[in-house]
């Protein structure tokens, strides 16, 4: 009404400045939305883009009214890549730095020293695809049957390139000793890995599973490998730590033939002396044979008898040589046939760990008569080879023929 004059009661004016002090609080906050997006891929190279972009509108009106919007995107894309190398080096039992493919998945043995059983104990039996024929070892087929079929592309020297070439091999493992074929393998185009074959000692078998797990990029498997043997091994020491030198057997090792053994330089040095005996022919060192009047001054305590040259010597033959009669471990008749597992017990294998430890046993039955050989047996193969060990198969082992 015009010309009329209105008065603002007390409970109007507060009601007003409540009503513009809310509208003042809400002007000062922010609605906030935050987006996130992260990308991760593998590729060759370490790429960050971050990109960040913030907006902020502010409208105020005279009515009172405030509108505040905050909106914050933050997108965040990481792409990584690794590449994984197409190659890698691995030291060889020769001390040879070899080139190999970074993964091996075709792998061919030319040697008959255990290179089999060391990469089937390691988990790469199925990428064997030519190795010498493992008729010998009905056991080692029965775990492995595929391993019967496999072809043979030769051994040591005598080796077939074309054979070899077909095959399509990622690496070859022959023996360090074999140095012609080693070269006319390399000369084809295709790595060689060598390893021992006979000629190792502790410490070098131990490398070899060692160099094989980093071969088959399996080393958590040959350092279980490593664990049981050193375990063993301190086992044993323990058990030997009592006996005085001058108390400790004195050992000839036969190898199929009377005069034919290891000196220092062979495995059957390491053999012998881990298990706590004295090699009497290690003093021929690198030699293997001798003649029959040497084994007569040297007069063994015990012989042990190895079928695994090719040939075989019996205790009958011994004990019905007239020329031996004299001979200690004769008159007391401590004549022992190496066991035979998967493979020799008494070469440089993963199961020589049991050939020493039977060894052990056998020189010195009361210090180790609570060593249970079987059970110990049946962890190694169920450990390595995955494989249920029978009380029959092991007996057998104890009992091998030629």
């Amino acid at each position: 009404m015009e010309g009329k004059k209105y008065k603002l009661s007390r409970r109007d004016f507060l009601a007003g400045s409540g009503a513009v002090l809310l509208l003042s609080m809400l002007g000062g906050c922010k609605s906030e939305t935050l987006t996130t997006t992260v990308t991760s891929t593998k590729t060759s190279t370490l790429l960050s883009t971050i990109t960040n972009a913030s907006t902020v509108t502010e409208t105020v009106t005279n009515t009172g009214t405030v509108t505040s919007t905050a909106t914050k995107t933050a997108t965040a894309t990481i792409t990584e890549t690794i590449t994984q190398p197409v190659t890698r080096v691995i030291t060889d039992m020769g001390g040879v730095a070899v080139t190999v493919p970074y993964d091996i998945n075709r792998i061919i043995i030319t040697c008959m020293g255990g290179a089999t059983h060391e990469v089937a104990a390691i988990g790469g039996a199925a990428k064997i695809v030519a190795q010498p024929s493992m008729q010998k070892f009905p056991v080692l087929l029965k775990i492995y049957p595929d391993f019967a079929n496999l072809p043979t592309v030769g051994t040591f020297n005598n080796i077939n390139i074309e054979e070899i070439l077909a095959l399509e091999p990622d690496v070859v493992i022959n023996s360090k000793i074999s140095s012609e074929g080693n070269q006319k393998i390399m000369n084809a185009g295709v790595p060689v890995i060598r390893v021992n074959t006979g000629r190792s000692d502790i410490t070098g078998i131990l490398d070899e599973f060692a160099m094989t797990g980093e071969l088959l990029n399996n080393t958590s498997r040959s350092n279980e490998l490593i664990t049981f043997w050193s375990e063993q091994l301190e086992v044993i020491d323990a058990r030997l730590a009592d006996i005085p030198v001058e108390n400790r057997k004195r050992v000839y090792y036969v190898l199929g033939a009377i005069t034919h053994t290891n000196g220092s330089e062979s495995w059957g040095q390491a053999l012998i002396t881990a298990a706590g005996g004295i090699n009497v022919a290690e003093e021929i060192g690198a030699e293997r044979d001798i003649v029959l009047e040497q084994l007569l001054v040297w007069n063994p305590d015990v012989m042990i008898l190895s079928s695994n040259e090719g040939t075989f010597v019996s205790v009958e033959d011994i004990t019905g040589a007239a020329q031996l009669q004299e001979i200690k471990a004769v008159i007391d008749r401590e004549l022992y046939l190496c066991p035979v597992g998967t493979f020799w017990w008494d070469r440089p294998a993963p199961e020589a760990i049991l050939g020493i430890t039977w060894l052990a046993k056998t020189l010195y039955p009361e210090q180790f008569a609570d060593i249970d050989l079987k059970a110990l047996s049946k962890d190694f193969y169920n450990r390595f080879y995955n494989y249920e060990l029978s009380d029959d198969e092991f007996t057998g082992f104890l009992n091998p023929t030629a």
